[in-house]
């Protein structure tokens, strides 16, 4: 019984260890093939822009869930970097849409590529893996991402 509840508990901090690694290596700015240090908050709205070529700054704060002033900010920094274009919108001569450069695009590119490898990890990890177990992972976590927005939400010191 003691193992049982040992093996929950190690479990339980395998898991955040895992979440604090996967935080840090998120955090860490990198290059992107390019000659410029990328932020996290830059190379995910490099990627909008990758995914949504032509967007506007309103746009791209609502894919990403933050203000446009957060939004504009960024894009300055990244004009700056030369890694984004902005350039009046001629369907609303009010606004600018957004594109990558050249650097832009080659630091999207380097950018998923570091997503294929990741993804990589897990699979090779799961190869071997029934479908039993591998439903049981995918709601084990589904269930417990749940669990922690609600305490995230809720939780009051």
């Amino acid at each position: 019984m003691d193992r049982y509840i040992n093996n929950k508990h190690k479990i339980a901090y395998d898991s955040l260890d895992l979440a604090f690694s996967l935080i840090d290596l998120d955090k860490k700015t990198r290059y992107f093939g390019t000659d410029v240090p990328i932020f996290h908050s830059e190379i995910h709205i490099i990627k909008a822009i990758a995914e949504h070529p032509g967007i506007h700054v309103g746009g791209l704060a609502d894919i990403l869930g933050v203000t446009k002033g957060s939004v504009s900010e960024i894009l300055k920094k990244l004009e700056r970097k030369a890694l984004v274009v902005k350039e009046i919108d001629n369907l609303n001569l009010s606004r600018y849409s957004l594109s990558l450069s050249e650097k832009g695009k080659k630091a999207h590119s380097s950018h998923m590529y570091y997503h294929s490898i990741l993804n990589s990890m897990f699979e090779d990890e799961l190869e071997n893996a029934s479908e039993y177990e591998l439903e049981f992972l995918s709601n084990f976590l589904s269930s417990m991402i749940n669990k922690v927005k609600s305490f995230n939400e809720n939780f009051d010191e």
